[in-house]
């Protein structure tokens, strides 16, 4: 009888580290993917995500449930805050990548007169064709694999954010000014030829109102302002959003190494 009780005592301790395992992990991945291109998105249903998060915890669980079971050995509320503190962070990397879309999408308006063109069509405002160019990255990113490369980035993570610790503020207050600064790049980069084509246009413009000042200018600039923007979106998006994706790639696949 004795060591029956002792068995299930062995069974009920064992019982219990995986479920506090698998608890951290569930916060871990839950604040990544609250942030997450495309499966953070608010058009997404609740249950969905939830689904989701289900879905990668089982999986990432069985891979890591040594390291976390060796570096919080007991159960704690500061552990499960430590996780998603982590998981935020990790997501935060993530959409930064999302608003250098944006950014680029708000210089774009102020080079040509797409500055309305495609609002309104999100469930949030975005500025000018920030709703076009997310959406066609989002896609992008997942046919791309996002969801496969995420789970391998939260399994490296733990090398890196152990387990039941706190991220130092410090060294993430470095990362994000230094990822704030490759995003911001990085979006003006996507922006640079509207910027120089505008320049160019608007030169030229002034030049010939200058010579024919008898000549309605705006009338025939503007409608080939737009026409001339059009054509050069359908032109180079597809490449814009390629460099894009290889630096969200990067970005996923090395969070915290060196700036690119």
């Amino acid at each position: 009888m004795n060591e029956v009780v002792a068995d299930l005592s062995s069974l009920l301790d064992l019982a219990q580290a995986v479920v506090w395992v698998a608890a951290l992990v569930f916060v871990r991945i839950g604040a990544v993917v609250a942030l997450m291109p495309g499966l953070g998105e608010t058009a997404v249903p609740q249950r969905v995500k939830l689904v989701l998060v289900v879905a990668l915890s089982l999986i990432v669980t069985p891979l890591v449930a040594e390291q976390i079971a060796a570096s919080t050995p007991e159960p704690a509320i500061s552990a499960l805050a430590g996780e998603a503190a982590a998981g935020l962070i990790l997501g935060i990397g993530m959409r930064f990548y999302v608003l250098a879309l944006l950014t680029a999408a708000s210089i774009i308006a102020q080079a040509t007169t797409l500055s309305q063109l495609f609002a309104g069509a999100a469930p949030e405002p975005l500025p000018a064709i920030g709703n076009l160019l997310v959406m066609a990255g989002v896609a992008l990113a997942l046919a791309a694999g996002l969801h496969v490369t995420a789970a391998e980035l939260i399994v490296r993570s733990y090398q890196i954010l152990p387990a039941g610790g706190y991220p130092d503020p410090g060294q993430v207050a470095d990362w994000g000014l230094a990822l704030i600064s490759q995003t911001f790049g990085l979006a003006f980069s996507l922006a640079a030829p509207f910027v120089i084509g505008g320049t160019i246009y608007n030169l030229a413009l002034g030049a010939i109102n200058r010579a024919m000042p008898q000549l309605m200018v705006s009338m025939i600039g503007a409608p080939a302002l737009t026409l001339g923007s059009l054509a050069l979106l359908a032109i180079a998006v597809p490449l814009l959003l390629s460099v894009w994706l290889d630096a969200f790639v990067a970005h996923v696949a090395q969070p915290f190494g060196p700036p690119r």
